[in-house]
């Protein structure tokens, strides 16, 4: 189940939006930054304080950053409450003047100063090494001291982020703590909520430190179930299902009924009031078995009556089990020749990337894979920066992209959202084609591309984690059905 992060603001930033805002801080006579230090320290000793009992024994590891700093101010607070507290240092060419400050406050009380060479036993550690500021691959030494703390059985409270997680990103800088517990201080960075940082962060916590009225605009907005509420209105009581919107849904080459069948199921259980699926002729028992109020037409060419019933449609949803053989290029054409909204998927944005070309009414959802193929390059590079993999997206097809994921991305050229729901359940076939059913849905519906996509991945994500209860491991794509239904029905 994912931590509700409702307590944490929902506006993200970059780090220089962080040292823009700290220098707005101190420009306008709030105090010098060593304040802050002091501020963040104590947050993160009043987290740790209702967890710790005597004797619990607690190593602090710090850089001789500002995150050291921090750190260091957290061991003060930790020896005057009289637990018994350890340092490991880890030396930087220039300690900064706030760290400085906080070992001078220190020198009035006695503790023991430790290596990896003489590593203490702790209950607790607290990562205070690395902040912000790294860029590119971790030194030897450091990676060999994150490597330890990842090895102790102590819980693991990371300051600001786990040391190696990339602020801005959510990737890791070769290797990263794996934290219990990470507290961030003063502004939300937008890397944590996305990528790898999802795994490495442990359960979130934020302290205000007295930053949020010095900070610039974002354009980087964190969203979950909450965003539902604004989305979904109750019905008149004289609607009829012309009014819930009309979707044809296109794909199901040979072998693959079931991803079309999955799409379309989602799509009413979404709310959708009708539902046509253009598929192979001999999956129609499939797609009808146990599932009758769905419309098939069968098709073995593109002709006439396969564009009708695209006209027909609000809402094309393409992509699903659509292959990449003739059938599904034709289809593929097809579909491009119409002026319809559409959720383009799996299939065709492997065909889209082939022939790329710009369109302001699609809604492209592709997976790190599919995004790396979209932008000629690997899914490394999509992984290592998926704030910049989806907006060069975005421009390059335009119309708004959903890049999958831990932490999925939405960006329509304008504002990006972030949606860190869901879990490793969804690692698991048919997910994706649930999704494009759900997001096709919510567009039919009246929701314009981007708020019923953003809703549709909150849909989609919480239907999960209300799914994973019983556990994430063997959890289906089909298991989200019933929760789909009770989310889009949040008034």
């Amino acid at each position: 189940m994912a931590q509700d992060l409702s307590q944490l603001p929902s506006l993200l930033y970059t780090a220089a939006a962080v040292r823009q805002a700290e220098m707005a801080w101190v420009t306008a006579a709030e105090g010098e930054l060593y304040q802050l230090v002091e501020r963040a320290g104590k947050a993160a000793f009043d987290l740790l304080r209702p967890h710790l009992k005597l004797p619990q024994k607690v190593l602090v590891i710090a850089g001789q950053g500002n995150n050291g700093a921090d750190a260091l101010v957290c061991m003060r607070h930790l020896l005057q409450a009289g637990i018994e507290t350890s340092l490991l240092i880890h030396p930087a060419t220039q300690p900064t003047s706030e760290w400085q400050q906080a070992w001078q406050l220190l020198q009035d009380f006695a503790f023991d100063m430790v290596t990896l060479d003489n590593w203490p036993e702790a209950d607790v550690i607290v990562d205070g090494l690395l902040g912000t500021g790294i860029h590119g691959e971790l030194r030897p030494a450091v990676a060999e001291l994150i490597a330890q703390i990842n090895r102790s059985p102590a819980q693991v409270l990371s300051l600001d982020l786990p040391s190696g997680v990339m602020a801005d990103t959510g990737a890791v800088a070769g290797c990263a703590v794996i934290a219990d517990l990470t507290i961030i201080m003063g502004v939300v960075k937008q890397g944590l909520v996305t990528g790898r940082a999802r795994h490495c962060c442990g359960e979130l916590h934020f302290a205000d430190i007295g930053l949020t009225p010095y900070l610039p605009p974002s354009e980087v907005m964190r969203v979950d179930r909450h965003f539902l509420a604004a989305c979904f209105k109750a019905r008149p009581r004289d609607s009829h299902k012309g009014q819930s919107g009309k979707v044809t849904i296109i794909g199901g080459d040979h072998g693959m009924a079931g991803a079309i069948r999955l799409a379309g199921e989602a799509c009413l259980r979404a709310g959708a009031g009708l539902v046509t699926v253009v598929s192979r002729p001999e999956h129609q028992l499939t797609v009808n078995n146990g599932r009758p109020e769905l419309m098939f037409h069968g098709c073995e060419l593109v002709d006439m009556e396969v564009y009708q019933r695209l006209g027909w449609a609000n809402v094309l949803v393409l992509g699903p089990g659509l292959g990449q053989q003739d059938w599904g290029y034709n289809l593929f054409k097809a579909v491009g020749l119409t002026d319809k909204r559409a959720v383009v998927d799996a299939d065709a944005l492997n065909m889209l990337s082939t022939e790329p070309q710009q369109q302001a009414h699609w809604v492209l959802t592709p997976h790190p894979g599919e995004a790396a193929r979209l932008l000629g390059t690997d899914t490394q590079t999509v992984e290592a920066d998926r704030f910049a993999a989806v907006k060069a997206l975005q421009q390059k097809y335009g119309g708004t992209v959903l890049l999958k994921g831990a932490g999925t991305l939405i960006y329509d050229g304008n504002m990006l959202y972030v949606a860190p729901v869901g879990n490793p359940g969804l690692a698991s076939g048919g997910c994706g084609d649930v999704l494009s059913g759900i997001i096709g849905a919510l567009m039919a519906q009246g929701l314009d591309n981007c708020r019923a996509t953003v809703a549709g991945v909150v849909v989609h994500g919480e239907a999960a984690d209300f799914a994973a209860r019983d556990g994430e491991r063997g959890m289906l794509a089909s298991d989200l059905m019933p929760w789909i239904r009770r989310l889009v029905n949040t008034e």
